[in-house]
């Protein structure tokens, strides 16, 4: 029997997700701008406490995983968004360092830690393919709703002036609020353990002794340097080593956002329906990106004349996005479902640690190599998507088998059926 696509309560996880997208939108593209004026206190002392608050979200991931496996992702869930809301509706009266650096803290800790939240919330409320449907509806509203957030403050800038920040943070807070609201009517369908069962053990030290997980998670660390690659490398390859136009980084940046907010969903749908094993479309997307990070290797060594360096790169950029649209609802729906249900946050709290570290380490990675040569960075890239792709390949085997397929395999269907036929006590004797 196909395993049920639809999820109680989908629209207002939607809905919410792609609300709280639009606040995200609104001041992450201004964030220094955004509180500076908002709190009053200088450039140097925002980024200050931004880059502190941030490092200590970052050591606080693990203790929302704990959360999760106690208390359930969504109360988690709600937990933060109420933590966001009420960090933007404080941030215009924090004009004081200790104040700021109090708001901004607890700010942190939610918007750090919401990434796991969510991941480990798609487990409860969804199985199967509906898992990854739901992992590309909404990683396109998320790019939708920030491009629209983006969109909307630079409007209400250029009416009111850098004032309007401050009703920008109210509205924020709103937006967190409204999210949250709608996300408490989603209905879970984590599993219950029978009565009088014991606990299993649930700690990190299980986590540490799944190898294969392990072995997943630093794939995905691989492949995660690539999502850094278009907003840190992307713009100084342009700049230093093609000396191109600052206006291609923002068609770049447009082209993605557009691509994956309007085609996100019929891609991943199309790779659902083909079948295809997660880890298999993961390692495709992995691939993708190796095919464009090769691309801007051979692009920064032809150097064609100024129009069709634009051309190909905005192409290069189409075979990027595609591979960040196979690989995304792939790669985290084998995440979440690679994850045992009673310790599930504490595991993909330790997956999502990839995606941060190598954010954290990607700056400074690629400015070094880029200094030595501009192509550098891209073959680095480009070896370590190929060695993500090859490392899922060889991971498959060692999965469990609901994580690597989204449809159980026919043949296991029916022999798990068998299975609880002659198991069951009063079960007929023929069919």
């Amino acid at each position: 029997m196909k395993v049920q696509d639809r999820v109680q309560g989908e629209r207002p996880l939607l809905v919410g997700i792609g609300i709280s997208a639009i606040g995200i939108g609104m001041y992450v593209p201004f964030s220094l701008v955004f509180f500076h004026q908002v709190t009053g206190l200088s450039f140097a002392l925002v980024g200050l406490v931004l880059t502190v608050t941030g490092l200590a979200g970052l050591a606080a991931m693990p203790l929302a995983g704990s959360a999760v496996d106690r208390f359930g992702a969504k109360r988690v869930n709600l937990l933060l968004y109420g933590l966001r809301a009420l960090g933007f509706a404080l941030y215009p009266l924090a004009h004081s360092l200790p104040a700021f650096a109090a708001v901004a803290l607890v700010t942190a800790l939610a918007d750090r830690s919401f990434p796991v939240v969510q991941q480990s919330l798609i487990g409860e409320v969804a199985r199967g393919s509906a898992r990854d449907r739901l992992q590309a509806s909404l990683r396109a509203l998320q790019n939708a709703g920030m491009g629209a957030g983006a969109l909307l403050v630079s409007g209400v800038l250029g009416l009111w002036g850098t004032g309007a920040f401050t009703y920008t943070a109210w509205g924020n807070a709103l937006a967190f609020a409204l999210a949250g609201l709608l996300v408490a009517r989603v209905r879970t369908v984590r599993g219950e353990q029978p009565a009088g069962a014991a606990r299993p053990q649930a700690g990190y030290r299980m986590v540490l002794r799944d190898r294969p997980f392990l072995g997943l998670t630093a794939a995905n660390f691989l492949t995660a340097l690539g999502y850094s690659a278009l907003s840190v490398l992307f713009p100084l390859y342009i700049a230093t080593w093609l000396h191109g136009p600052d206006s291609v980084t923002g068609a770049a940046f447009t082209v993605n956002t557009v691509l994956c907010a309007g085609i996100g969903v019929l891609v991943a749908g199309r790779v659902r329906r083909s079948g295809a094993r997660r880890t298999r479309s993961a390692a495709l997307g992995s691939l993708l990106f190796a095919a464009a990070f090769v691309g801007q290797i051979v692009l920064g060594t032809v150097r064609p004349g100024q129009r069709a360096t634009l051309v190909a790169l905005l192409a290069i950029v189409v075979v990027y996005t595609l591979g960040e649209l196979v690989h995304s609802p792939s790669g985290g729906a084998l995440s979440v479902s690679s994850a045992p249900e009673a310790v599930r946050g504490r595991y993909l709290a330790t997956y999502q640690l990839s995606y941060s570290l190598a954010t954290a380490l990607a700056p400074s990675l690629f400015t070094s190599l880029l200094s030595v040569d501009g192509r550098l960075p891209w073959a680095v890239l480009a070896l370590a998507a190929a060695g993500a792709a090859l490392a899922l390949l060889r991971l498959e085997r060692h999965l469990p088998a609901e994580a690597v397929h989204a449809e159980p395999p026919a043949a296991a269907v029916a022999a798990a059926a068998a299975g609880a036929r002659l198991g069951a006590p009063q079960a007929p004797a023929a069919a």
